[in-house]
């Protein structure tokens, strides 16, 4: 790690992943990419390599996917209503480590982001901004950071939208990255090797 950043990465991993497989028997994020790593492991690792902390959040009886994110060196914690959807599960995560300057939100789905993208996103988080995305070609990716300024809105989320209003309702640093990867995500079997 050459930069260590003072926010603590949240990396949603309560999905049930339907698209990928319909009948709910094979986790998405337990599948493996072309070297044979889990998704979720890789992307556990890729946010690990900027942040010293990372609390996994997973639904009941993922015990599976809990063993290879503490593998990873994730904190992994079970969230009952995770069925509510990315909100509660965000949310359940914050107040985790409510205590901690910021927050890294990643997607356990991502495995290929940049390790770069993710600590331009810590830095301007540790130097002061309060809510910064990083975009490609003017669309806007993950991981997202969120200062203390949002500690409340976000430990208070529900439903399935996320922090989508957050980032509606407020400005948004930008930062521009030659990432393609901060758009890309698991959603069917294909995804694992597309290039």
């Amino acid at each position: 790690m050459t930069y260590s950043s003072n926010a603590t990465g949240i990396l949603l991993a309560a999905g049930l992943g339907t698209r990928f497989d319909p009948s709910g028997v094979q986790n998405k994020l337990l599948a493996p990419l072309p070297d044979g790593t889990p998704v979720v492991f890789q992307s556990a690792r890729r946010l690990l390599s900027v942040v010293e902390q990372v609390v996994a959040v997973v639904r009941p009886g993922a015990e599976k996917l809990a063993d290879v994110l503490n593998d990873a060196g994730c904190a992994v914690i079970f969230v009952i209503d995770a069925e509510r959807g990315m909100g509660a599960t965000l949310a359940a995560g914050v107040r985790a480590r409510s205590d901690s300057e910021g927050w890294i939100v990643a997607l356990g789905d991502m495995p290929w982001i940049a390790p770069q993208t993710i600590e331009a996103v810590a830095r301007a988080l540790d130097g002061g901004t309060t809510l910064v995305a990083p975009y490609h070609r003017g669309e806007r990716g993950h991981p997202v950071g969120f200062g203390r300024a949002h500690r409340e809105a976000l430990s208070t989320l529900d439903g399935d939208a996320g922090a989508r209003s957050l980032l509606a309702l407020n400005p948004v640093r930008r930062i521009d990255v030659d990432d393609p990867d901060i758009l890309r995500d698991v959603d069917v079997p294909g995804d694992l090797s597309a290039g």
